[in-house]
């Protein structure tokens, strides 16, 4: 049987990454793919997750801050680890699924998911050849255009540590005036709007920050189109899926990894 299509879902903590993995996995239900999820995060409480798979099974967040008398921060980087020397049940587990695309909720403090060694340890051990990034763009911190250029040098940070192609999504469109959702996707589609945006402003040494940055990131790569999405709405999932099968195939559509009789 063929791998599935693995996406790895990360980004600033409150950028909306279950509520997207959750949504995303219906729009392909109701396309004709199965998807399974694996949530990473030993600390995630949302009502509306509802993963196959579950890191929390063999790592909880509760659990290690008791056990080792940890406070929130040092139990997240303890479980970090923990989580890597479960790398295997996790991977026995998946294998019991046989899905078109496998979908992963990252932990919600995206320095634990980046830089901790043992997150690449875990995205080698689980990746396959088809296997991609999704960087998500809160609109609260993407609205200015220090805060955007933060996040597409974090973006890049991530696909730098992974060696995996990524994608870079803006969430929440529901919840953006259009006039400044017009803005934030015109500073990805242009770099020129981006670099004056962030030299309008009264010169202060962040601001000179913000625009080398600016310029180090021009210098390194053309900057990635930014995909509007609304996991409310729905909202540019199909957009998403047509990316993905880009980087995945050529742009060619998924075939099922089996027929509908044997979903049922």
């Amino acid at each position: 049987m063929d791998e599935p299509q693995t996406v790895y879902f990360t980004g600033t903590a409150g950028a909306g990454k279950t509520n997207l993995v959750t949504a995303f996995r219906n729009y392909l239900k109701t396309s004709g793919y199965d998807a399974t999820v694996l949530n990473l995060d030993p600390g995630n409480e949302s009502p509306d997750l509802a993963p196959d798979v579950d890191i929390r099974e063999w790592v909880r967040l509760s659990e290690v801050m008791e056990e080792h008398e940890l406070g929130p921060n040092g139990a997240q980087v303890a479980a970090a680890d923990m989580i890597a020397l479960k790398v295997f049940d996790v991977k026995q587990a998946l294998s019991e699924f046989r899905s078109d695309y496998l979908l992963v909720d990252t932990p919600g403090q995206i320095e634990l998911f980046a830089f901790r060694e043992a997150s690449r340890a875990i995205v080698d051990a689980l990746s396959g050849e088809r296997s991609l990034i999704t960087f998500l763009f809160d609109p609260a911190l993407a609205k200015t255009p220090n805060g955007f250029v933060s996040l597409l040098l974090l973006s890049a940070t991530v696909e730098f540590r992974f060696r995996l192609p990524t994608v870079n999504v803006l969430t929440k469109t529901d919840l953006v005036v259009p006039e400044r959702l017009e803005e934030i996707l015109g500073w990805s589609d242009e770099p020129g709007r981006l670099y004056d945006a962030v030299t309008r402003d009264v010169a202060t040494p962040d601001l000179a920050l913000s625009t080398e940055l600016f310029r180090a990131m021009e210098a390194l790569a053309p900057l990635a189109t930014l995909i509007p999405t609304s996991a409310r709405s729905g909202v540019g999932l199909e957009n998403l899926y047509r990316q993905f099968q880009q980087s995945f195939s050529g742009g060619d559509d998924l075939e099922p990894s089996h027929s509908p009789e044997e979903r049922e």
